[in-house]
Order: structure tokens, then C-alpha cells, then sequence
């Protein structure tokens, strides 16, 4: 199986399963990708979403072998109907989604990652916006999210250069939210999920849809809609629980609803 997709302790746990090829992405993998998110986004006992993958990298992005395969699927297929669809997924889903960038993460593996609500990586880990060397320009969400998190000048030296960016480097220009050793990765990042998954989830996906519209918005607009999502996350059972248990001096149980 090209994609491996589990859950635990409440989290939607989606591997890329490719080693041998760098976890890189044929049609398979992301139209089990796109069902898994799918099935993450329905499910009230997932809480968070986890993506990682097996092996040396993360994801090397598309599968030139299967671009150029007279058979295959035609270039704006694979952005259209493969990549597109993932990215907007893990934006609109409405739980928080972590990316546990384990080893290389290039093209539009690297931007899968950057779309996500929160980005760790191992130590070793690295970024690459390979498309320059291939003669494209980055998709997947790639000219959108470099920018807004680098600035402008980083992200078009970043894409015209295909620069490798190692983890150390990310977090220090804002590419990424932390690195960690490589021997503590796979437990500090399972940790980050888990503590996602355990706070009020609703309100991390109005936080979340408040985000999406910020890169957009004027001030007037964004306060309009700050004012409209925190009524609803104010009509919560979450944000009942969590003023009750602190007048309790207790811990929340929260429910994500």
C-alpha cells in the first residue's frame, strides 16, 4: 500500500508509504491521501490529524516516472485532481493537522507540509522548492504559503534557487514551528498531536478558518468575521467546560463540540 492510515489515541495517523522511492506521489497514493483526510474530516472520534512518512523523507514530491509514462496521468491532471485537492483539504478540515516532517521534504512534498496547521521536523530533515530544476514553478500551494511564511525576497530567492533548507534553518526563518533531535522526533512530535487533540478542537477550527481568510481580509473585514466565529465558539460545550473548569480549579474534559 502506497499510503498507510490508522488512528490512535484519537489521532488520524497518515503515513506516505513509499520508501524506496522517497515517499514520492503517483496517483494512488494521492487518491488514498485525499480518502484518508476525507475520513479524518468526518470521523467525531478523530481529534487531529498526523502525517508523516515512512522511511528516509517525508515526500519528494510527484513521481517523474509516472509524468513521463506515455500512460500516465498528463501534468495538469496531477496538479488538478491529485495535489490541489490535497491541499485544500488539509486547509478546510476541521481538526488541527501536524506534519511530522521526518526526513526530506522536496516540491510539492514540501509545500503538503507547509500547508498544514502546525510543521515539525527531525534534525536531518530538509526543504527544497525543486521546480526551478526541472523548469516549473512551485505548486501545491508553494507560491501562496512560502511567502507569507518567509516574506516575499526568502521565498523568490528560495524558489528560484531550489535552495535546500535544512530544519535548523526553517525554524529560524519562520518556514517551520520547531526542530527537534532526530533520536526525540518521533515522541516530541507525536506529543504535539496528542496535546491538539486533547484541547476544545472546535475552536481550533474557527481559529483555523479566521486564519485562512487573514491573508485576505482588510482589518475591518477580519474583525467582522473574528466577532461572527467567536460567537459560535462562545455557543460551545467546550467553551462551557473550559470557564466551569477553571472557576474548578480543575482540568477541562473537552468534547470538540
Amino acid at each position: 500500500m502506497s499510503l498507510l492510515f490508522e488512528v490512535k489515541e484519537n489521532i488520524g495517523v497518515i503515513t506516505l508509504n513509499r520508501p524506496e522511492k522517497y515517499n514520492s506521489v503517483i496517483e494512488s497514493l494521492a487518491k488514498a491521501f485525499q480518502q484518508a483526510l476525507d475520513e479524518c474530516n468526518e470521523r467525531e472520534d478523530i481529534k487531529a490529524v498526523y502525517i508523516t512518512g515512512q522511511g528516509k523523507a517525508f515526500c519528494a514530491g510527484q513521481d517523474l516516472a509516472e509524468v513521463i509514462d506515455p500512460n500516465g496521468p498528463a501534468l495538469s491532471t496531477i496538479v488538478s485532481f491529485h495535489f490541489n485537492p490535497i491541499i485544500s483539504k488539509i486547509r478546510y478540515l476541521t481538526k488541527p493537522v501536524v506534519a511530522a516532517v521526518n526526513g526530506v521534504a522536496a516540491g510539492a512534498g514540501a509545500n503538503i507540509a507547509l500547508a498544514c496547521d502546525v510543521v515539525v521536523a527531525a534534525e536531518s530533515a530538509s526543504f527544497i522548492q525543486a521546480f526551478s530544476k526541472i523548469g516549473l514553478i512551485p505548486d501545491s500551494g508553494g507560491t501562496f504559503f512560502l511567502p507569507r511564511l518567509v516574506g516575499f525576497q526568502k521565498a523568490s530567492a528560495l524558489i528560484m534557487l531550489g535552495d535546500k533548507v535544512s530544519a535548523i534553518e526553517a525554524e529560524k526563518m519562520n518556514m517551520i514551528y520547531k526542530w527537534f533531535p532526530d533520536a526525540d522526533f518521533a515522541e516530541a512530535s507525536w506529543n504535539i498531536a496528542k496535546q491538539l487533540a486533547s484541547l476544545p478542537t472546535k475552536a481550533l477550527w474557527l481559529s483555523k478558518e479566521a486564519l485562512n481568510h487573514s491573508h485576505l481580509n482588510n482589518i475591518d473585514q477580519q474583525l467582522s468575521l473574528e466577532d461572527s466565529l467567536q460567537t459560535k465558539a462562545g455557543e460551545s460545550y467546550d467553551y462551557q467546560e473550559g470557564v466551569k473548569a477553571f472557576i474548578e480549579k480543575r482540568k477541562p474534559q473537552f468534547k470538540g463540540h
